[in-house]
């Protein structure tokens, strides 16, 4: 989630570059602070609060798992509530997850043909 409280405060007074060097972390590693991406400790918003001459109320938003997307569908004229949640997982577990999914359908298409070996 884009903290947009934080990027207000901070473009105030510095760019994303100077915030970084204030908080001895690369512009990169502060982006994605800012992108939401990467989790800012609470040690992370004292620092930056302090940076920013505010309290962490004032630059911290809550992190919602979900969004809600509503969506107008213009030929029935109903209003449709979606719900998309973002999920953040670690490389290694997808390439493990699509592993076992083409295992487990080449063993589902070694059991159609043993049915159909049955069959006959």
């Amino acid at each position: 989630m884009i903290k947009n409280k934080l990027i207000k405060v901070r473009k105030e007074k510095y760019t994303q570059e100077n915030m970084a060097k204030i908080l001895h972390m690369t512009q990169s590693q502060y982006q994605r602070r800012e992108k939401g991406e990467i989790k800012i400790s609470d040690e992370e918003w004292e620092r930056m609060a302090k940076a920013l001459d505010t309290t962490v109320e004032d630059i911290k938003e809550d992190d919602v798992p979900q969004s809600i997307i509503n969506n107008y569908d213009n030929s029935s004229g109903s209003y449709y509530p979606h719900i998309n949640n973002n999920y953040n997982i670690p490389e290694f577990l997808l390439k493990n997850m699509e592993e076992y999914i083409d295992h487990l359908k080449k063993q589902v298409e070694e059991l159609k043909e043993e049915i159909k070996s049955l069959k006959s």
